[in-house]
């Protein structure tokens, strides 16, 4: 079994047709044949019939395509990554969930780019839902945030590195404040609920937790978690907030954690890769790099939310909305 074999392979399983993928290789139709040959008599497999103009796989065939597409891929990168090796400034793409690229994302990236001081940083926010497909589609070498779905989970790598509370504030004025037994859900949907641009997402625990609830609040969107606790501070609603996030105004006391069954919400982030060696090396340089303490330490740093927002030449970053 030869790359150029799998790559003649994969070719025909995806145009369906022998004379498409001469074509797109640059090659007389026998030879592709003939490669083809040399894989089923390798394989003892016939890989695909001819069936009505076209071609379709046997079952070998399709197991086949999906491991030949990869491997294709990957030596297609490997070849990449040799050819630029000698950049000076490795390009990371990354995918950024809204709630950490708000709180963490910036310190993280940081220290991140003076531990490895050669990395060019491209940091995009994107919605949680989207986290699979769009490292599927190979848009972003890794994601930092949400965790995606356990049936996607089978193609990736996926590192937990951060672990998170949740839990429900209000300002020391708000009339729910003054409440010390468990609050009933109907008076909490009574109020508005802050949160940022991204809402409250259902693939993260929050969000799952808010499912389960009997019932739905309002959840009002601002441009950022930020600008919700501002609202929450002044009194207009309350908020699910990260609780080391606002851990210095509980203890001053202009905010105060209501009393709700169920909270604090525990989470995690997690640092996602393709798996199979499908993965760029700043990738994985990356995602081992967000589970050190050095990390970790940056990440969590009292002061507020150190977000995206006046980074350096080194990264960039875009917002969705």
């Amino acid at each position: 079994m030869t790359l150029s074999q799998l790559r003649a392979f994969a070719l025909v399983a995806r145009l369906g047709s022998l004379r498409a993928a001469a074509a797109e290789l640059g090659i007389s139709e026998p030879a592709v044949s003939s490669a083809l040959a040399s894989l089923r008599q390798d394989l003892g497999d016939p890989l695909f019939v001819r069936s009505g103009g076209g071609i379709a796989l046997t079952p070998g065939g399709r197991m086949l395509a999906d491991h030949a597409q990869e491997i294709v891929a990957l030596a297609d990168q490997a070849r990449w990554d040799v050819a630029h090796a000698d950049a000076a400034r490795p390009e990371l793409r990354v995918l950024a969930t809204a709630a950490f690229a708000e709180h963490a994302a910036g310190r993280l990236f940081d220290v991140f780019t003076r531990w490895v001081p050669a990395a060019s940083v491209d940091v995009v926010v994107e919605s949680a839902a989207d986290v699979a497909a769009l490292l599927k589609d190979r848009a972003y070498d890794i994601a930092l945030g949400a965790r995606p779905s356990k049936a996607d989970e089978a193609t990736m790598e996926v590192v937990p590195f951060l672990r998170y509370q949740r839990i429900l504030v209000a300002a020391r004025s708000h009339r729910l404040a003054s409440m010390h037994g468990p609050i009933p859900l109907a008076q909490l949907f009574a109020h508005q609920w802050f949160a940022g641009s991204a809402g409250i997402e259902e693939p993260t625990e929050e969000g799952r937790w808010l499912t389960h609830l009997a019932g739905v609040p309002r959840v009002v969107r601002l441009t950022s978690e930020t600008d919700a606790l501002a609202a929450v501070r002044a009194g207009e609603g309350i908020m699910l907030a990260l609780a080391h996030a606002v851990a210095a105004e509980l203890e001053g006391g202009s905010l105060v954690r209501l009393p709700v069954a169920g909270t604090p919400v525990g989470g995690l982030w997690w640092a996602t890769i393709l798996d199979r060696g499908r993965a760029s090396l700043t990738a994985r340089v990356l995602q081992r790099f967000v589970t050190t303490a050095e990390a970790t330490a940056a990440m969590v740093a009292p002061g507020g939310s150190r977000g995206l927002s006046g980074r350096g030449s080194k990264v960039h970053v875009a917002l969705w909305t």
